[in-house]
């Protein structure tokens, strides 16, 4: 069994390692790479609504013939 301890002496610090998942949990992405995830997510939303009116309008099409 291998011992992943970065301490020589065994002395595992579990606080250590909390230390390290907290922050990188906790860590806020830059303003700028926020603002491109909404602008893609508003992106990504108007070519939904624009598809599915697409498909209305050719169900309704299709049923009027």
């Amino acid at each position: 069994m291998s011992n992943s301890s970065p301490n020589p002496e065994n002395n595992y610090d579990p606080a250590g390692s909390t230390q390290m998942f907290r922050a990188f949990v906790d860590e806020q992405p830059p303003p700028a790479q926020v603002q491109r995830a909404q602008g893609r997510s508003r992106a990504g939303l108007v070519i939904g609504v624009i598809v599915v009116l697409v498909v209305i309008v050719g169900v309704v099409a299709l049923a009027m013939k």
